[in-house]
């Protein structure tokens, strides 16, 4: 799940208590929300009330969505109908018309605090048999009855600190978990998920050292913390996010965070920024194409069935149509736009070549780029490479100053790659990927003609 929540298409409601042996049912995200109101709600109260009560139905399940309450504690499913956890659903029930109808206007709609992304934890209880500190279902009827409006009405229950989001996104909705564990060396969405919620778990753990520049790329310092996470919560301390870590992650943030308690602390809309885009189409342009168009280009060295065409950071029609070409051949949907299935599918063709690279490929003397980002703390032949380049580089370029060829990816490293970068207009990071490598290695084989 994304840190942008969106509406799912479909839910799956466990027929029970979260750890007894029922049911799960999968229906429409539409027809669960249908089912809850008919179940929760009379069809006679005044609409500002059924409105009202709608709205906190709607929010309470995409809570537990965009949390993932319970696949983060291992079960299959996204909510219960147990009352004493969730909310009501009797499956194969009569759905009442007049609810019916405004379900299909405002299911894409959810209440969030102000200032913050996620769907705000909407408790609510009847109001007679039990009362909670959330919604009172059977008070919504006579604040409707004074002439209050929906909003007016959640506000009396939840305060003045929250606003109605309207028209989300509907989508499908896959587990968060990416599927392949994160290492060092990793970038992506992912990886600054993962860094955003550990700076914050931080906070109440002080032992888990603080990421400072969290910024999609996993580095040293973020496989530290994710080693000190994995000590304080008493998994296996490998550095490594695979899916127990991941869910644990998720679960703890979602508890120092409460986000799924009244009095919940946000996620602002700066943390729920991403640095990479989800697709890349025509009208693109920047250092992501760049990637995009170095991994092609690579491929269709070795494929001649593939374009060959410039790196020049634009999403134009050449590079849509070496887009379709490539997904046509890789019987992929020829859209000529870069998702996750192409990207992942591109991956997986330039390791493959790298990993069994002839001699000699194109008289180059510098090597292809070792498929992952290269930081500071990192050791090893990859980082001796780069050294050895930017070594030679420096004999030219005099801005760029000598450093040892020891492959240890120190400070003097680093210094030298946001110099490069600067020069090359390449955004300073002082990490290695894909566009750094590819100028570097340009200009290194460029110094031997």
């Amino acid at each position: 799940m994304p840190l942008n929540p969106v509406i799912p298409t479909d839910i799956t409601v466990h027929l029970g208590t979260p750890s007894s042996n029922a049911e799960n049912v999968t229906v429409s995200f539409t027809d669960y929300i249908k089912n809850v109101a008919s179940s929760e709600i009379y069809p006679t109260w005044p609409e500002n009330a059924l409105r009202a009560n709608i709205y906190a139905i709607i929010t309470f399940a995409l809570n537990r969505i965009y949390t993932e309450w319970y696949k983060s504690r291992g079960y299959n499913f996204d909510i219960t109908n147990s009352t004493q956890f969730d909310q009501a659903f009797v499956k194969d029930r009569v759905i009442f018309e007049n609810i019916s109808t405004i379900v299909d206007e405002i299911f894409n709609d959810y209440v969030a605090e102000n200032g913050s992304v996620q769907p705000f934890f909407t408790q609510f209880c009847n109001g007679t048999t039990s009362t909670c500190d959330g919604l009172s279902q059977w008070g919504t009827v006579s604040l409707a009855e004074r002439g209050f409006t929906p909003y007016q009405i959640l506000t009396n229950y939840y305060g003045n600190n929250i606003n109605i989001i309207e028209d989300a996104q509907v989508s499908d909705v896959e587990d968060s978990y990416p599927g392949t564990p994160l290492k060092v060396g990793d970038s992506g969405n992912d990886v600054r998920i993962i860094q955003t919620q550990l700076n914050s778990i931080s906070n109440n753990y002080p032992a888990i050292p603080k990421i400072s520049n969290p910024n999609g790329i996993f580095d040293v310092a973020t496989e530290n913390a994710v080693k000190t996470f994995q000590q304080v919560f008493f998994l296996d301390e490998t550095g490594i996010v695979d899916k127990s870590t991941w869910y644990k992650i998720k679960r703890i943030f979602v508890g120092v965070r409460r986000l799924s308690e009244l009095n919940s602390i946000g996620i602002t809309k700066e943390e729920a920024s991403l640095p990479y885009s989800s697709e890349l189409s025509v009208g693109s342009s920047g250092d992501e194409v760049r990637v995009i168009q170095y991994y092609l280009n690579v491929i269709a060295y070795f494929n001649q069935s593939l374009n060959n065409f410039a790196i020049d950071g634009i999403y134009g029609e050449d590079t849509a149509n070496a887009v379709s070409v490539f997904q046509d051949f890789y019987s992929i949907a020829p859209t000529g736009t870069v998702d996750k299935t192409t990207w992942e599918k591109i991956r997986e063709i330039y390791d493959d070549i790298r990993n069994n690279l002839p001699e000699g490929y194109s008289g180059n003397k510098a090597k292809l780029y070792p498929g992952y980002v290269l930081s500071e703390g990192m050791r090893g032949e990859n980082v001796r490479d780069l050294q050895t380049y930017l070594a030679r580089i420096s004999t030219f370029i005099t801005e760029i100053p000598t450093i040892a060829v020891d492959g240890i990816y120190g400070p003097a490293t680093s210094n030298a790659v946001r110099i490069f970068q600067r020069l090359y207009k390449i955004p300073v990071s002082g990490s290695v990927g894909p566009v750094t490598w590819f100028n570097i290695a340009r200009e290194y084989d460029l110094s031997y003609e």
